[in-house]
């Protein structure tokens, strides 16, 4: 029986999986999105979480720590670096998985898989404002006796 059992082995054995689970995590570091399956971007998110947790604490140990797992030098510089300090205040949750569909070949459920404070199209914070007729001529009516009142007492004093 499989009682607790939610590991995810994804059909390779463990070395195999490590040496998968570190080159995608060092694609996601480095392209800040990357399209797999689903099942392996929600494996994926369980690997690289932790180690983006322990790179905001810059230390040699969490360096060393997480140089265990990725062995790339240059992500663990793009790790410490740029997305430890957009990360800083953020308490977790990463990642961000958006599914695609069924791939064409195979029928396996794909998804892409992003760090959610580096996406440009979702991270948007501008909130257009709309108008409509309504409120841009009741507006335009609150201003505009004002504004004569003020040029006529303005005139007023000028005169006197």
């Amino acid at each position: 029986m499989r009682h607790n059992k939610k590991f995810n082995h994804l059909g390779r054995k463990a070395s195999h999986r490590a040496a998968m689970l570190a080159n995608m995590a060092i694609s996601l570091i480095e392209h800040k999105r990357i399209t797999t399956t689903l099942q392996k971007a929600k494996a994926l998110r369980m690997y690289v979480e932790p180690l983006i947790t322990k790179s905001k604490d810059d230390t040699t140990a969490s360096r060393r720590v997480v140089f265990s797992y990725l062995q790339n030098k240059y992500a663990i510089t793009e790790l410490f670096g740029t997305i430890a300090t957009k990360v800083a205040d953020r308490p977790g949750g990463y990642t961000r998985i958006i599914k695609l569909g069924k791939r064409a070949s195979d029928d396996a459920d794909m998804a892409f898989i992003e760090l959610v404070d580096f996406d440009e199209n979702m991270a948007k914070t501008e909130v257009k404002k709309t108008r409509t007729r309504r409120s841009r001529k009741s507006s335009s009516k609150a201003e505009t006796p004002v504004e004569e009142t003020a040029a006529e007492t303005q005139a007023e004093a000028v005169a006197e």
